[in-house]
């Protein structure tokens, strides 16, 4: 009947819009792609995907309940595929990169996504959501 092409969006309900919005674009590097004031969704580009982040205090927020918190939050992790130049994980480089920004990144391990086994990092963002890094699979011969 149909087959899955690949995450087309995940929703984060936010409490503070400013942080999470400073985080995805400047941190992570996606950008705005549309806003929608009057319901209260801001939607980020991330490669083929969107982020969206609802403030909890706006009309779509609000629907959802509760905030989340560190004992309860949205989802576990999500994770984005990364590309780096030169094409190779550089899991030194992307540290230093995170850390710069302020952000605490995890160790680089092998995990296996949807490309196959492979290179991530986890760094969570400022509200506590657990974002997986993960770069290309490993080449087998």
């Amino acid at each position: 009947m149909f087959t899955i092409a690949g995450i087309d969006h995940i929703v984060l309900r936010v409490v503070d819009l400013d942080k999470m919005l400073r985080f995805y674009t400047d941190t992570l590097g996606c950008t705005i792609e549309k806003v929608q004031q009057s319901i209260g969704l801001y939607q980020l580009r991330a490669g083929h995907s969107l982020i969206d982040l609802i403030p909890i205090d706006g009309p779509l927020g609000k629907q959802g309940g509760a905030a989340p918190v560190k004992e309860g939050h949205n989802l576990d992790h999500f994770c984005l595929r990364i590309d780096m130049p030169g094409g190779a994980f550089d899991g030194d480089t992307l540290i230093l990169y995170l850390k710069s920004k302020g952000a605490d990144p995890g160790e680089v391990a092998s995990r296996y996504g949807a490309d196959g086994q492979g290179p991530s990092i986890y760094v969570s963002d400022p509200e506590g959501n657990v974002v997986e890094l993960k770069g290309p699979p490993f080449q087998t011969s």
